[in-house]
């Protein structure tokens, strides 16, 4: 790992991706992930199993904070099924990168999901998934996701009510999932079209947006109701639409009017496209292949790489008679392509032969 760099602030646009995919990750040998003790039972039985990287270390995260991340950290997520009807144990992995995590972090999460591919003999799907732009797959495996501030070199510890710093909740969403997330503690942080919650300690309010949807305002009850119980009933809770909170209301008056920096802007919609990382001319060269309705399962070619970007996903596929180069080079030129066209879309390896129903629509949509 000497060529990765501490204490660098995580920025998705230049991470240092040559490590994910290099000759040096793919000659990983199973005894050296059988010697990983996180691994050990890992992908035995059917269930979610993550871990969150400290220090190089992989290390467990507690079943009862599944769906909860902080943004300063990189967490590994196993996702162990069985098709219907079928005995055989299937693999999605996820590697998850926060907005704040460091570039040691990001870079050893994505070391150490490649070994645990090896150690469960290539059979899972790999996946990069960067934070608020997580995958349909990723969010459908918890109840709530919650994004909170701060990670394992802030010294982040639980604390009992009467301690807890006061924290601005975003709940933004619909059926589908309603995600949450701490956002800088301002009013500038609010929005119409959301639901938030103030919480102080003891004293909890919940804002509900002009604009907000039921299912934003049920997620957000729900929350608090789990947050009273954890902390024996005893926060008192005020609920109000943004109509009804005056300038002098204590809501208002416990926020700040600080600046807050703007979020990235939406990503545009792109058209459907095919791109061919080959070198079989001598060079390696990445041209597109196809856009639109021309994207076919027939362009794919076994003695190449390809790059789908289609729907707001970025997808790998490695045929099986692909280069070691080309190889080697496949997750660097995804990362490259998706910060090129501004995109944190998440990014899923598609090795030939190896059937994903999310890559088959993709391609065939």
């Amino acid at each position: 790992m000497s060529g990765l760099i501490k204490a660098k602030k995580y920025d998705w646009k230049d991470s240092n991706m040559a490590l994910f995919g290099s000759d040096t990750e793919k000659q990983v040998k199973k005894e050296s992930a059988e010697a990983e003790e996180a691994w050990q039972g890992a992908g035995q039985e059917v269930g979610l199993q993550i871990w969150r990287i400290v220090k190089f270390k992989v290390t467990n995260w507690p079943k009862e904070d599944y769906g909860e991340f902080f943004n300063g950290d990189s967490y590994i997520i196993l996702n162990t099924y069985t098709e219907e009807g079928g005995d055989e144990l299937l693999y999605d992995v996820h590697f998850w990168i926060g907005k704040h995590s460091s570039q040691d972090e990001y870079g050893t999460a994505a070391y150490k999901t490649v070994e645990l591919d090896t150690f469960l003999d290539d059979k899972p799907v790999q996946h990069r998934e960067v934070e608020g732009h997580e995958s349909t797959l990723f969010k459908s495996y918890f109840d709530k996701l919650i994004i909170m501030n701060g990670g394992a070199d802030t010294g982040f510890r639980r604390v009992v009510p009467e301690e807890y710093g006061k924290r601005l909740l975003h709940f933004h969403g619909d059926k589908k999932k309603v995600t949450i997330k701490e956002v800088p503690f301002s009013r500038k942080s609010l929005k119409s079209d959301d639901v938030f919650i103030l919480d102080l300690g003891l004293k909890v309010y919940i804002w509900v947006g002009s604009t907000a949807n039921k299912d934003e305002k049920f997620r957000a009850s729900q929350y608090v109701q789990q947050l009273k119980s954890e902390r024996n009933g005893k926060p008192e809770v005020e609920v109000f639409d943004e109509e009804e909170v005056s300038e002098d209301h204590e809501f208002m008056q416990a926020l700040p009017d600080d600046d807050v920096e703007d979020e990235e802007e939406a990503e545009g919609d792109r058209p459907k496209s095919l791109h061919c990382l080959s070198d079989s001319s001598g060079n390696m060269e990445f041209t597109c292949v196809g856009e639109g309705d021309d994207v076919q399962p027939d362009k794919l070619d076994s003695n190449e790489v390809f790059i789908l970007d289609s729907d707001g996903s970025v997808y790998v596929w490695v045929g099986k008679g692909a280069s070691i180069d080309e190889r080697r080079n496949a997750m660097a030129y995804a990362h490259t392509y998706s910060s090129k066209m501004n995109t944190m879309a998440p990014i899923t390896i598609v090795a030939e032969g190896k059937r994903t129903q999310q890559f088959d629509t993709a391609i065939t949509a």
